[in-house]
């Protein structure tokens, strides 16, 4: 039998959890919340179809089958509960924190800067800092000003400049409070569920506007990096890319070659473009995917909520592969699950730990776990039943209560830092 490693983190070692605005904090108005409005009864009329054959459909197809669990809406009210939510963060032994900043607000109109969201934003970061947690800030988190999608977004490359010209007013506002920056969080998945599939706004179907999407998100990356640079070198600056861990099943030469090309198009196409302009690596893992021949045939022995096959202990491959590389320190900025009854997060979190452990004992620089999510939130097209969050929360009265797995891993990470 295998020996389990011994779980040893740096001292340094960031522990926290991630959440994003549109997600989380209500009130908001941009390209996603008018889409929302548009499109929730059909959302909701096709939830069966998509999840109906899910073990866990029965205890969530009420709230599937409601349009109004297809707009955000109030959310879990974060914009106004923010302080109450850091304290969850306090009991769970956390030292980290990510989260998103809405472009929206703070520039609701070209050019038209709002004073009121700035100086929330910069409270918020006091805030975190008053409680010795790292933020760590994101730029982009797949929502847009209502302006900047009327202009076409990131389909022209010439509009990579207000990007550009939003990250350094965050940036000089938020001043010496912020050190790590994510300028863009997984430009691949949005290029491809908006520009290729259509399941996004603005629900295009073009191979070709998905790659131009996706060229132009590594452009204003770099750009808005260099940018940032250029303000501090004291800011370290990367994407959170998703990371999934793409192997073959087989010793077949087919399974080999495409889970080879197969990992290049969902993960190295991206990376190698900003690199460059990366201080490390920002990680969200949450899948692997086993090939045979030129199919993903994954072995589903257990799912989450969502129908994902959950491997968490692959995370070891992943890191792994993406260090050997790169060669760049990593941040984990997203890893976790649904389970709204709460049965496999435990083990999944120390199936992530462990490959964690084993990652860097062959050497990987990892400098941090960031959980998906603080709160249960706003799924995006899924809307709200998906229930991804440490703390547990009610939508009617916004209450929010840890689940026993976060009471768990709370302890685990007092352990951990103390030991460390």
């Amino acid at each position: 039998m295998q020996k389990k490693p011994t779980l040893r983190f740096p001292k340094k070692f960031l522990w926290g959890a991630s959440t994003s605005a549109h997600q989380v904090e209500g009130g908001t108005h941009n390209q996603w919340s008018v889409w929302e409005l548009e499109n929730a009864k059909s959302l909701a009329a096709q939830s069966e179809y998509h999840f109906g054959e899910l073990d866990g459909w029965q205890d969530s197809q009420k709230e599937a089958k409601d349009p109004q669990s297809y707009v955000s809406g109030k959310s879990t009210d974060h914009y106004h509960r923010y302080e109450e939510d850091f304290d969850l963060l306090k009991k769970m032994n956390m030292n980290a924190f990510r989260f998103s900043v809405e472009w929206s607000r703070v520039e609701p109109e070209e050019g038209a800067w709002n004073i009121e969201a700035v100086e929330h934003y910069k409270s918020y970061v006091a805030e975190l800092e008053r409680r010795g947690i790292e933020p760590v800030v994101t730029l982009f988190h797949f929502t847009l000003p209502l302006w900047f999608s009327a202009r076409g977004g990131f389909e022209k490359r010439s509009n990579v400049q207000y990007f550009v010209r939003f990250a350094e007013k965050i940036l000089r506002e938020l001043g010496s409070g912020i050190r790590l920056v994510i300028t863009i969080n997984e430009p691949e998945v949005y290029a491809y569920e908006s520009y290729m599939m259509g399941y996004w706004p603005p629900n295009v179907t073009s191979r070709r506007m998905c790659r131009r999407v996706l060229n132009n998100l590594a452009y204003a990356h770099n750009q808005a990096a260099a940018a940032i640079h250029a303000i501090n070198r004291r800011y370290k600056v990367s994407i959170a890319k998703n990371s999934p861990y793409i192997y073959a099943g087989d010793d077949a030469l087919l399974s080999r070659k495409y889970a080879d090309f197969h990992q290049f198009i969902r993960d190295d196409y991206f990376l190698r473009k900003v690199v460059k302009q990366c201080d490390f690596i920002g990680m969200n893992y949450y899948f692997s995917d086993r090939v045979y021949g030129y199919r993903v045939h994954n072995p589903d022995e257990r799912v989450s909520d969502l129908g994902w096959d959950m491997a968490p202990a692959n995370i070891q491959q992943a890191l792994e592969r993406v260090h050997e590389k790169y060669g760049l320190p990593i941040l984990i900025t997203e890893n976790g699950l649904a389970d709204h009854a709460d049965e496999n997060r435990q083990w999944w979190i120390t199936q992530t730990l462990l490959g964690m452990q084993k990652a860097m004992d062959s050497g990987v620089q990892l400098e941090g776990y960031l959980h998906w999510s603080l709160l249960d939130n706003f799924e995006w097209d899924k809307g709200t039943w998906p229930r991804f969050g440490l703390a547990e929360v009610d939508y009617l009265t916004g209450h929010r209560k840890l689940r026993p797995s976060a009471l768990w891993f709370g302890k685990v990470i007092k352990h951990l830092r103390e030991n460390a």
